[in-house]
């Protein structure tokens, strides 16, 4: 069963990546209000989104709470399933380590994300399901300029 569709829009339209990768920029910028790293996910089934999240680490103490980890356990709960066969994960940062090996489990189809994680290791071997296809850089200078600055302010206080 195919249920996504990526197809361009027509001109001076967004693409539905760029259009999906706005949420999870909107949710990254909800969890920079509430002073959590910000990054933001949300999991696209039919041109619908079924699962969303942001960084929650601080406000729950608990180091799992990464928006990824919260958009897949929405989306589970949506479906009635632990697969996301035919999802798409739009994230505004890199999984970690911890992040792609739950969407590896998870076989989710397809993993789109914005700014790359200048700390992940490079000789770091892929992790994802064999079928994941890996989209990179959509919105990249929006999703890393948020992380920028909400770095920088840290630093000054």
């Amino acid at each position: 069963m195919r249920i996504y569709n990526f197809e361009n829009g027509g001109p001076g339209e967004d693409k539905p990546d760029d259009i999906y990768m706005r949420h999870a920029l909107s949710l990254a910028k909800q969890a920079f209000d509430e002073d959590e790293i910000p990054v933001g996910a949300v999991v696209v089934c039919q041109n619908k989104i079924i699962g969303k999240g942001y960084t929650l680490t601080e406000t729950l103490k608990d180091v799992t709470s990464h928006a990824e980890m919260q958009a897949i356990t929405a989306a589970y709960n949506f479906l009635g399933g632990k697969y996301l066969l035919d999802c798409t994960l739009y994230v505004t940062l890199e999984p970690c380590v911890m992040c792609t090996g739950a969407l590896a489990w998870s076989q989710i189809s397809r993993v789109v994300y914005g700014a790359k994680d200048p700390r992940r290791p490079k000789d770091l071997p892929c992790l994802y399901h064999p079928k994941t296809k890996v989209e990179r850089g959509v919105l990249e200078k929006e999703c890393g300029d948020l992380l920028t600055s909400f770095f920088r302010n840290k630093r000054e206080f």
